[in-house]
């Protein structure tokens, strides 16, 4: 999590306004940053919420001029909010090519196209445009503090769920082609894939009833398959539920940046860069704007002074 983080990947500026932009728009321990976030939220949902009353016909053609207007100022918005964000980073190509960044410039595209490429309505429905804004509704996990602890905890069981997934992916292909074999096309399991879509219905207990077998093996078979469904729909809950509960237990990091290698994530009593080992500037905690109360950072410096002092190979 050290190297891999906005100030690393992105550039944070060393000074100017640029740097107090980033601060602002990137980092929330200051009131500043505080106020940008919510502003951001509170027009978020004010933006999808106009998508999805658009998507009315009858709201639509009432008050269609109203939901234009609505429209343009938060596609303004976003685009200057977009704009910013490039131009305060040291590497705004990385960040255009990032997942926000990506998530950022669809948020305000649909408008732009609808109005720069008319002919573009022959090749795409307009509704799908419409849609597209809904995405808008992904900028706001960036905002939660839980969100970046689950994302975290996802991040680290990867590779479990990944195995997880190629278990129950072989356990269908095993499936459907038994079913297949043994119901055949005259009880409607015309091919293997056909046979797999059943199989996955069934891991999962959804059971749509669509398909079914008729045979007494294949219904023997459905039963177990059915067991087995209830026996692995947990495992993927216990393995990213662990790694949560280890992500939980390491603390909750600040948004304090090293300015040498730009590592974020820094405890608030730290001295020293856990990445590079430079000396850290002043912790800049608002407690107005996180609404604690603030941490005794002069008793924490000074016990950890001292113990610098006293072990000087700590450092």
């Amino acid at each position: 999590m050290a190297t891999n983080t906005i100030g690393s990947r992105f550039g944070k500026p060393d000074r100017g306004w640029r740097e107090r932009l980033y601060t602002i728009i990137f980092e929330a321990d200051t009131e500043a940053g505080r106020r940008f976030d919510t502003a951001l939220l509170l027009v978020i949902v004010l933006s999808v919420a106009t998508v999805i009353i658009d998507s009315v016909g009858a709201v639509r053609s009432r008050d269609f001029v109203v939901l234009n207007i609505l429209e343009w100022l938060f596609t303004i918005l976003f685009t200057v909010e977009y704009v910013v964000r490039l131009m305060c980073v040291k590497r705004p190509l990385r960040y255009a090519l990032s997942l926000f960044g990506i998530i950022d410039l669809l948020s305000i595209l649909p408008t732009y196209l609808a109005i720069l490429l008319p002919e573009f309505h022959f090749l795409i429905d307009v509704r799908l445009l419409r849609m597209l804004r809904v995405f808008r509704v992904l900028k706001l996990p960036r905002y939660f503090d839980e969100s970046q602890v689950l994302l975290q905890a996802l991040r680290n069981s990867r590779h479990k769920i990944m195995v997880f997934l190629g278990v129950v992916l072989i356990m269908s292909v095993i499936l459907g082609t038994i079913m297949y074999v043994i119901e055949g096309p005259e009880n409607g399991f015309t091919s293997i894939p056909v046979g797999m879509y059943w199989s996955i219905v069934t891991l999962t207990t959804t059971g749509y009833g669509d398909i079914h077998p008729k045979t007494p093996l294949g219904q023997l078979i459905t039963s177990c398959a059915m067991l087995l469904g209830y026996g692995i729909i947990a495992l993927p809950t216990g393995i990213v539920g662990v790694e949560l509960a280890m992500t939980m237990m390491k603390g909750t990091p600040t948004t304090r940046t090293c300015t040498n290698c730009l590592t974020e994530g820094h405890e608030a009593d730290s001295l020293f860069c856990k990445h590079c080992g430079e000396k850290l500037e002043p912790y800049q905690y608002d407690a107005a704007a996180a609404g604690t109360e603030p941490p005794d950072m002069a008793g924490m410096r000074e016990r950890m002074e001292r113990s610098l002092r006293a072990d000087p190979r700590k450092k």
